[in-house]
């Protein structure tokens, strides 16, 4: 059974909450996310060996515009695995249609 909402559960934090060790991780991260980035072109741009190059190039896409999409598909002579994925809130007391 669930712990009622807004308290926390027997073992651990809220869920969602990311823990201490977490967020510290993060924070240092970010401070040294600008001077990444910056290493990141230098190698995009000097380095003599095109994959690491092309790694490079591939992380600093992948951070100013997000990864790529990875398509859901089937069998090649098959349907897609996944055709539609539709969400429908319904209100109680309320036809959904």
């Amino acid at each position: 059974m669930a712990a009622p909402k807004g308290t926390k559960p027997p073992g651990g934090s809220r869920k969602g909450r990311p823990n201490k060790i977490t967020a510290d991780i993060k924070a240092l991260a970010r401070e040294h996310g600008a001077a990444a980035i910056k290493e990141l072109l230098r190698i995009a741009t000097a380095a003599e060996n095109d994959s690491t190059r092309v790694a490079a190039i591939k992380e600093l896409l992948d951070r100013g515009y997000g990864k790529a999409t990875q398509p859901i598909s089937g069998d090649d002579d098959g349907p897609p695995v996944l055709v539609e994925l539709r969400r429908t809130i319904v209100r109680p007391g309320h036809s959904n249609r």
